[in-house]
């Protein structure tokens, strides 16, 4: 900010965008970032904020996301319509930018990285897992041009990620869990992360609690009684 840019942070709707929130108050609060606004750019987004400022979801709501401590930011805006959304796409002054989808693969967040990558002033922070073939990924490995709405676009902008905001469970909370159930599990099927590490997390499965682990291929059929 201190160079005119601003922030985008593409962010999943749900739930991250509140973390992300609360985060950037806390940061705010203890002086490490400069009191610029901030714009929250998703409807589904939005929606989600309207739950947690609900007082009838209070007690279904994770309890370290008090919505007192994020929701009414003296200097969070809302973006609701298109028009809103396009005046982002060229920041007249700093600010951060909240926008799903968080890997890039759709909404709005493409409208605004399109014009803001190219420009070396700005900074996209990935919060979250990537998954291969995404352009959140594409941009994490340092690619020179993204595509998007049929055209490529240089990349200029500084890009990096925040690896804190994951909230999947790591490899000792999911055996955990495994080992927990009742009755246990005879065949575990790995089905989400990379090629390696899935197949690397079943070994471990089958070492550690005896069952039989497979990672499934892509177009596999398997039957389950």
């Amino acid at each position: 900010m201190k160079r005119g840019g601003s922030v985008l942070v593409p962010a999943f709707a749900v739930d991250r965008t509140e973390v992300v929130l609360k985060t950037l108050t806390e940061m705010q609060a203890d002086g490490r970032i400069p009191q610029v606004p901030i714009f929250v750019n998703s409807p589904m987004a939005l929606a989600a904020l309207a739950v947690y400022r609900d007082p009838a979801f209070r007690d279904e709501l994770r309890p370290d996301l008090d919505p007192e401590h994020f929701v009414d930011l003296p200097n969070l805006r809302e973006v609701h319509t298109t028009e809103e959304s396009m005046k982002l796409n060229t920041p007249k002054v700093p600010c951060l930018i909240i926008s799903s989808s968080g890997m890039a693969t759709g909404g709005r967040v493409l409208h605004h990285l399109e014009h803001m990558l190219p420009d070396h002033r700005h900074a996209v922070v990935l919060v979250g897992y990537q998954a291969v073939g995404t352009r959140g990924r594409a941009l994490i490995e340092g690619v020179g041009q993204l595509k998007m709405h049929g055209r490529y676009v240089p990349v200029r902008a500084e890009v990096m990620q925040d690896n804190e905001f994951s909230v999947h469970g790591d490899r000792s909370d999911l055996l955990d869990w495994l080992a927990a159930l009742t009755p246990p599990p005879t065949t575990v099927f790995t089905v989400h992360g990379n090629a390696d590490v899935a197949a690397s997390f079943g070994r471990r499965i089958s070492e550690q609690l005896g069952c039989l682990s497979i990672v499934p291929t892509l177009g596999e059929t398997v039957r389950i009684d």
